[in-house]
C-alpha cells in the first residue's frame, strides 16, 4: 500500500456572457457564450501526515496577486492546508474574462468584476477533494506540429510535454499534471466565445482522467506556424495532438518517484522597472510600425508585423503609466524525487527556460511560467535588438533578465 494521497478534481467555471474577454487588445465586445467551458483544475498530492503539495491550474490569461492569494487560501481551505502549500498557474488562454484577476499590464486596461471572482473563489472553497491511494511516475514526450518559436519557425522551442502520471494502485490512471509550453492562441480576437483553446481540447482527450495543464516557458511561442484555421475545429485538432503523444508516453514504463508528498519552497526576486523611451521616441516607433503592417493578419509575416504594432502601442501605454520602480516577484520550486518544477510568474522565453534547465541540479526540471502572479515578459537578447512585440512591453531590461535567471537558478539548486 503505497503513502502517496492522491485528490483530484476538474471544476466548470465558466462565466455568463456579456463579461470582457482577456488577452487581444483588438477585441471589439464582450463574451457572447461559450464555445467550450473554462475549468479550475485541482491536483493534490500529500501523504497521510505531510500536506504536500496542491496545484490549481485554471483557465486564464493569468492569475494576478490578488486572485493567487484568493485561490490559494480557498484550495488550502477546501484540502485543509496552509495556502503556502497551494500552486496557483494560469493557462494563458486568449479567450477567458478579463474580470476574474483584472488588468494584467497597460496594453489591455480592465477592472476585477466581484460577480466574476466571487464564485470562481466560492467553486474552489467547495471542492470536494476525497483522497485516494496513488502512484506517481514520470514521462516526458516530443510534440510537434502544435506550436513553434514564433518569430522563426526553427527558432528556440522546448517540443517536450512533461507527464506526471497518477495511477491508482491497481493501475487506474487518474490524473495528470501536463506541462508543454505554446500559446493557447489558437482563437483570435475576432472571437467571443469563452475556451480553453487547445490545453482545453487535450485535457478532454484525455478523459477520464483529470488533468492539470502547466504553461511553460511560451513567452515566444504559439501555433503561429502551425495552425491551419483560427476556429473550434483546429482547436479540437491541436488538443487531440498532443493528448495522442502523451497517450502514447503512458502506454510505456515511466520513471517510478518515491511514494512521499511533494515538497515546496518560496522566495521572491526583486527586480528594477526598466526605464522607458520618451513619448516622442515612442511615437515614432508606433509610426513606423503602422507603416509595416500589411493586410490579411492570418499570414505569419504580417501577423508579427501586426503584434509589433500592437507592442508600440503597449509600449506607448506603459510610458503614459505610474509604474513603480521596482517589482516583487514570487518564485517557487517543487520537488518530486527527481523531478523540479521551476515556477515563476512571467512569460519566460524558450531560450531562458532552457538555461534554467541547463543550470539546475535535478535530473528533470520543467519551468513553468503564469504562476502565483503575473510580470509580463521576459525576452532574449534578439528580441530586444530587433524591437520584438515582447520586447517592446516587457517591464524588464537584458541585466535585470540576467538578474532573474541567476536568483532562481540560485535558489533551484538550494
Amino acid at each position: 500500500m503505497t503513502d502517496l494521497l492522491l485528490a483530484a478534481t476538474s471544476l466548470d467555471v465558466t462565466p455568463p456572457p456579456g463579461h470582457n474577454l482577456d488577452g487581444y487588445a483588438a477585441r471589439t465586445g464582450p463574451a457572447t457564450g461559450t464555445a467550450d467551458p473554462l475549468r479550475a483544475t485541482i491536483i493534490w498530492l500529500s501523504t497521510a501526515d505531510a500536506p504536500g503539495v496542491l496545484w490549481l491550474t485554471l483557465d486564464a490569461i493569468a492569475v494576478g496577486a490578488e486572485l493567487t492569494a484568493e485561490l490559494s487560501a480557498a484550495a488550502g481551505r477546501a484540502a485543509g492546508i496552509p495556502p503556502e502549500h497551494v500552486v496557483v498557474s494560469a493557462s494563458h488562454t486568449h479567450s477567458g474574462p478579463s474580470g476574474w484577476t483584472g488588468e494584467i499590464h497597460p496594453v489591455i486596461p480592465a477592472e476585477r468584476e466581484p460577480e466574476l471572482y466571487e464564485p470562481l473563489v466560492t467553486a474552489v472553497a467547495n471542492a470536494v477533494l476525497a483522497r485516494q491511494p496513488a502512484v506517481a511516475s514520470w514521462r516526458s514526450v516530443e510534440v510537434t506540429g502544435v506550436g513553434t518559436n514564433r518569430h522563426r519557425e526553427d527558432g528556440p522551442h522546448d517540443n517536450t510535454a512533461g507527464v506526471l502520471a497518477l495511477h491508482s494502485p491497481s493501475g487506474v490512471l487518474q490524473a495528470v499534471l501536463l506541462d508543454f509550453a505554446c500559446h493557447p492562441t489558437t482563437y483570435g480576437p475576432e472571437n467571443l466565445l469563452y475556451s480553453a483553446d487547445w490545453p482545453g481540447a487535450a485535457r478532454a482527450a484525455l478523459a477520464p482522467a483529470v488533468v492539470g495543464y502547466l504553461q511553460g516557458a511560451a513567452g515566444d511561442v504559439s501555433p503561429r506556424f502551425t495552425r491551419q484555421g483560427r476556429g473550434a475545429a483546429e482547436i479540437t485538432r491541436l488538443g487531440e495532438l498532443l493528448a495522442a503523444r502523451v497517450r502514447e508516453a503512458l502506454a510505456e514504463p515511466g520513471l517510478e518517484l518515491p511514494q512521499v508528498a511533494p515538497s515546496i519552497r518560496r522566495t521572491t526576486v526583486r527586480l528594477p522597472v526598466r526605464a522607458l523611451p520618451t513619448a516622442e521616441d515612442t511615437a515614432a516607433i508606433v509610426r513606423a510600425s503602422e507603416q509595416a503592417v500589411r493586410s490579411g493578419v492570418d499570414n505569419p509575416s504580417a501577423r508579427i508585423a501586426q503584434t509589433r504594432l500592437d507592442g508600440a502601442r503597449g509600449q506607448a501605454l506603459m510610458a503614459a503609466a505610474d509604474l513603480p520602480a521596482e517589482l516583487e516577484l514570487p518564485v517557487s520550486v517543487v520537488t518530486l524525487g527527481d523531478v523540479c518544477w521551476v515556477n515563476l510568474p512571467v512569460e519566460l522565453f524558450a531560450l531562458h527556460g532552457a538555461a534554467l534547465q541547463e543550470k539546475s541540479s535535478y535530473p528533470v526540471t520543467r519551468v513553468v511560467g503564469y504562476t502565483d502572479g503575473y510580470f509580463g515578459y521576459v525576452v532574449d537578447a534578439t528580441a530586444a535588438e530587433a524591437g520584438a512585440y515582447e520586447a517592446l512591453i516587457t517591464y524588464f531590461d537584458q541585466p535585470t533578465t540576467s538578474q532573474l535567471l541567476t536568483e532562481t537558478a540560485a535558489f533551484v539548486n538550494g
